[in-house]
């Protein structure tokens, strides 16, 4: 059964009194971001059924806000994910050359991660730098004004890191 430790409880019981008494469904972004971290980086049906009856809605309002932000991964995603910018702005910097790159090195598609488990590619619609394009989101971090060497540097350190 999918259930928070009571440590996550209470963090989530902390979140939902921030809103107005009948208001709680306000609280459901950082409830599935504390539900995804919580369960494997990712949200299954279950964790979003369990989300929704923790602020008492629907399931399907849930899962509505978890399908329309990018943010939230709908399936198992490696340790590192790479959302690269591919809108305007960062395309015209050269993002479709540095998602090709990403998906030549790893050997991976748009959506899919590494036999390894370590590397997600990701598309992502625009992250606000647009005057450091192109860019890419990993984790909380922007990496900014990329070029090829630079991925390649990212993706070696990322693969030490994993190694200790």
């Amino acid at each position: 059964m999918i259930q928070f430790s009571q440590e996550k409880l209470d963090k989530a019981n902390e979140i939902m009194t921030r809103y107005p008494e009948g208001k709680q469904k306000g609280a459901l972004i950082p409830l599935l971001h504390l539900a995804q971290e919580t369960f494997g980086g990712w949200l299954d049906v279950p964790v979003m059924d369990y989300v929704a009856s923790l602020l008492q809605i629907n399931p399907i309002e849930v899962y509505e806000v978890a399908t329309f932000y990018t943010m939230f991964n709908m399936k198992p995603v490696g340790k590192y994910v790479l959302e690269v910018c591919h809108t305007g702005p960062c395309m015209l910097r050269g993002s479709d050359q540095i998602i090709d790159h990403i998906k030549n090195k790893l050997e991976i598609k748009e959506g899919e991660t590494t036999a390894d488990g370590l590397f997600t590619l990701k598309p992502a619609e625009c992250l606000g730098a647009c005057g450091y394009a192109p860019m890419l989101q990993l984790g909380k971090f922007y990496k900014e004004n990329l070029t090829i060497e630079k991925v390649d540097q990212l993706i070696e350190e990322l693969k030490a890191a994993a190694k200790n």
